[in-house]
């Protein structure tokens, strides 16, 4: 019998970053929420170890053996030290890749999740986070998939202010973008941002509330995309003129954007839309928040 698991899509409500350290990396401040779509996983006993990729962005994965979940299937079999029947894993791949919605980490975080599940294995929960911390930026936020914040390299987190599930629209132009070209021109243009934390109620009572505070923050990597990917900054200003719209966003290095909406007719309404405008985008109306299982 199988074990199935949602890797659900990674949005930074806003992402602040600043001068790289001598080690060449950024620290972070982000408030990432999960949506209630995403890539599908499957583990299931079988002969022999391997992995299945299939869904509709299936073929762009760079190749089986460089990807995060065998990675993380591995990274964890050498923390259990002990046999573990073989598996399979079949990657169900609805999430657009090098998207910024951090389908790779969150692909992983489920990988983790099934595997101590299905092989009994005796991990604590911090030594899973660490694991999936040394996978990328974004592993040890993707691993449980609820809303944070995230600090450091992304490693350090902290429980979110409280929101109700957030309506919500994603809009992908279908162009990949680089992570490490963004962040070279991000470096390149030396306008780097404060990681501090910012002041925060302690709860948001609705869409708007929260949206109104999102929009005195900011994505410092919304620049540095657009300029490798002249489409995103279509994609946004689209959505940025939209009436159903209270905030739009560039979501981590893109070239994913987001809405955010005051409710599910809105966000229904907006993504038709935008689907009849521009029927070569990726458009999916989503919640945001989590965890969704």
């Amino acid at each position: 019998m199988a074990l199935t698991a949602l890797a659900p899509a990674k949005v930074n409500l806003f992402l602040h970053v600043g001068a790289p350290g001598g080690d060449g990396y950024h620290p972070l401040c982000s408030l990432m929420a999960f949506a209630d779509f995403g890539d599908r996983l499957a583990l299931q006993p079988a002969d022999a170890m391997e992995l299945k990729v299939t869904g509709p962005f299936g073929a762009a994965l760079d190749g089986a053996g460089d990807n995060l979940v065998l990675r993380a299937a591995h990274a964890l079999l050498a923390e259990a030290r002990r046999p573990v029947a073989p598996f399979s894993l079949s990657l169900d791949k609805q999430l657009p890749v090098a998207a910024g919605l951090g389908g790779g980490s969150s692909d992983a975080g489920a990988t983790l999740r099934l595997l101590r599940e299905a092989a009994g294995l005796q991990i604590e929960d911090a030594r899973l986070e660490a694991i999936a911390a040394g996978l990328g930026a974004d592993g040890a936020a993707c691993l449980w998939g609820r809303p944070v914040v995230a600090e450091g390299r992304g490693e350090r987190l902290s429980p979110a202010p409280p929101f109700a599930p957030v309506d919500a629209v994603l809009v992908n132009p279908r162009v990949p973008v680089s992570t490490p070209e963004v962040y070279r021109r991000f470096d390149a243009r030396g306008r780097f941002g404060e990681v501090t934390p910012p002041p925060a109620p302690d709860a948001f009572e609705s869409a708007a509330e929260l949206a109104a505070w999102l929009a005195t923050l900011r994505n410092d990597l919304e620049p540095a995309a657009i300029d490798a990917a002249p489409e995103v900054g279509a994609v946004l200003e689209t959505l940025a003129g939209e009436p159903e719209t209270l905030l739009a966003r560039v979501s981590g290095s893109g070239g994913t954007c987001f809405a955010l909406c005051a409710g599910d007719i809105e966000a229904e309404g907006l993504a038709e839309r935008i689907e009849a405008l521009a029927p070569h985008w990726w458009v999916r109306r989503v919640r945001l928040g989590g965890p969704w299982e």
